[in-house]
């Protein structure tokens, strides 16, 4: 599921900052993540930046298209509105209906098998058993800017075009559907009208509530453990994969140290019906893995019901 900017973190010496808050990346400008980055707890004790090594980056993922299938990268830069890789960027894209309403894989669960690629100025919309589109990187100025809605909110998008709108309308079969781009001079949304926990500067594009997702390999591997049919780490569509760590030892994460990247945990993801869509078919089963969430949460020790300890992220 999943936005940018929050008070800075509190460093050696100074205090934290008060009430909750959701995880922030202290950093200013860009800094990186890398695959085998060490992640670094620092310790609540009075020794303040003793630091804890509590495991590894083992994947990353950047999701170009809201709801569409993730790219796997060894490397990102973490920015104020979510990772970047070259051209693609997380949750820049997203398709809209006739109304300008934002459309996921909770109404078309097929949008999990669209991949967005990019190579050299050329984008690449592809899906299995359908011809590829090649669109150009800079959408042309010409182009119509849509007033679009995420989660009630407005934000603006400026159309891809007529080949891309017909190329997602033609592979999901269902209703006219169109693709459009955030431009970073475009206003963000605010995170705090999405939810109270945020700062009133907090601004995301397409993300639902924050432009960075945290997962580890036990969390899954222990939900993994209590369900019939498995299911993968896209099915939570995390930006970061930590792996190396005790079994929800993420909920104790406070603060966190991922190579030039400074993190502070708030509170953990409440997942939605989208985690039962399957990533390799687009078939949404309305039932698991939360159902064996909503049954588990008082072991996971987690105080939302349908939380599988995935942590949210933002940038500073």
């Amino acid at each position: 599921m999943g936005a940018a900017g929050s008070s800075a973190l509190a460093r050696p010496g100074l205090p934290a900052p008060p009430g909750p808050r959701w995880l922030g990346v202290a950093a200013l400008g860009l800094a990186a993540v890398a695959l085998g980055a060490v992640a670094w707890r620092r310790a609540r004790s009075r020794r303040r930046g003793r630091l804890q090594q509590v495991g590894t980056v083992s994947e990353l993922w950047i999701y170009p298209i809201k709801s569409c299938k993730g790219v796997s990268v060894d490397a990102a830069e973490c920015t104020a509105l979510g990772l970047r890789s070259g051209h693609l960027r997380d949750r820049f894209w997203l398709v809209i209906n006739k109304e300008g309403n934002m459309v996921t894989a909770r109404q078309e669960p097929r949008l999990v098998l669209i991949s967005l690629t990019c190579e050299g100025d050329t984008l690449t919309l592809s899906a299995a058993y359908t011809k590829d589109l090649q669109l150009p990187v800079k959408t042309p100025t010409t182009n119509v800017v849509h007033r679009c809605r995420v989660h009630g909110l407005e934000i603006e998008g400026r159309d891809c075009g007529e080949a891309a709108a017909q190329w997602i309308t033609n592979f999901l079969k269902t209703q006219p559907y169109r693709l459009v781009h955030f431009e970073p001079h475009m206003q963000p949304r605010n995170s705090h009208q999405v939810e109270d926990a945020f700062s009133p500067t907090d601004q995301i594009p397409y993300s639902d509530a924050s432009p960075f997702l945290i997962l580890s390999e036990a969390s899954l591997a222990d939900l993994n453990s209590r369900l019939e049919k498995k299911v993968k780490i896209a099915n939570f569509r995390p930006n970061i994969v930590i792996s190396g760590c005790g079994v929800y030892a993420e909920d104790s994460w406070n603060e966190l140290l991922i190579g030039d990247v400074e993190l502070k945990r708030v509170m953990a993801c409440s997942r939605c019906i989208l985690t039962t869509v399957d990533p390799d078919t687009g078939v949404m089963s309305r039932k698991e893995p939360l159902e064996t969430l909503k049954r588990c949460h008082e072991v996971c020790r987690t105080s939302s019901s349908t939380a599988c300890h995935l942590i949210l992220l933002m940038i500073q």
